[in-house]
């Protein structure tokens, strides 16, 4: 079910949907819908044994948890150094993902079972001036407005490292042997660096959250085609992971789209 909030004069519609795919026997996606705060979370866990599932809930628990406690908290009380140049907003995400990235780490090193967990994490969340997006990993955020689809996030991957040092043409990128190889993860280190984006968000803008599962079933342009075709957004979701398991469904499939509307 699609849940919405006012955005100043407009609206902001969320909805979203995971899916285990056709090749997994289990699902490592973990994602977040509002009930209070507009924001949302895809997380996209990766380690043996079931522990990519452990990463990304304990990422997504982190976060919300992190937002929730401090909703009306002064700065100066959350457990990082906040960055003066930055808005308060933008710390309090950052400073979520930090968090949630110290817990996946510290649970690795407790237990040998969870040993080498991590997660991929992209997060949005809707002030009424702009929206924030937070990012680590190769999970995406794109922005869908008017007939153009733009990719906002860049993937943290040995893959996408290889193309911009030149190192590999697109038509290569295809057959590369490593595309999975992440290089920077939530876990993976005791501190992690993360990339923030701001939008100023128009109406008709739909903003995508997914997971690599939908991203390297789709073309760019088949997520654009779909989630512009349906009025509903539950819909919408439900034929973006329909159509990525038509394509192979090769991993966990996570979606979470972003429309914004007239009040």
């Amino acid at each position: 079910m699609s849940t919405s909030f006012p955005l100043d004069s407009l609206r902001v519609r969320f909805a979203g949907e995971t899916d285990v795919g056709r090749k997994r026997t289990h699902n490592e996606d973990h994602l977040y819908l509002p009930d209070d705060e507009r924001f949302a979370i895809v997380a996209d866990g990766m380690g043996g044994h079931a522990s990519g599932e452990v990463a990304s809930q304990l990422a997504v628990d982190s976060v919300v948890d992190f937002f929730k406690a401090t909703a009306n908290e002064n700065a100066m009380t959350w457990p990082f150094k906040v960055d003066r140049g930055n808005r308060q907003e933008v710390n309090r995400l950052v400073l979520g993902i930090k968090l949630a990235n110290l817990k996946v780490f510290e649970a690795a090193q407790r237990d040998e079972k969870f040993h080498g967990m991590g997660t991929t994490l992209v997060s949005m969340y809707f002030l009424d001036d702009c929206a924030i997006i937070g990012h680590v990993g190769d999970s995406r955020c794109y922005r869908i407005r008017d007939q153009e689809i733009t990719q906002i996030t860049e993937d943290h991957s040995l893959l996408n490292d290889y193309l911009k040092m030149k190192r590999l043409t697109p038509g290569e990128a295809s057959n590369f042997a490593q595309k999975n190889v992440i290089v920077r993860a939530l876990g993976m280190k005791e501190s992690v660096q993360v990339d923030i984006f701001t939008e100023a968000p128009r109406l008709g803008d739909i903003f995508v959250l997914c997971t690599d599962g939908l991203s390297g079933m789709l073309a760019d342009d088949e997520i654009h085609e779909i989630a512009r075709a349906e009025a509903e957004l539950d819909k919408a979701c439900e034929r973006l992971i329909a159509a990525a398991n038509a394509n192979g469904g090769v991993d966990n499939i996570t979606v979470v789209l972003a429309r914004i509307e007239p009040l």
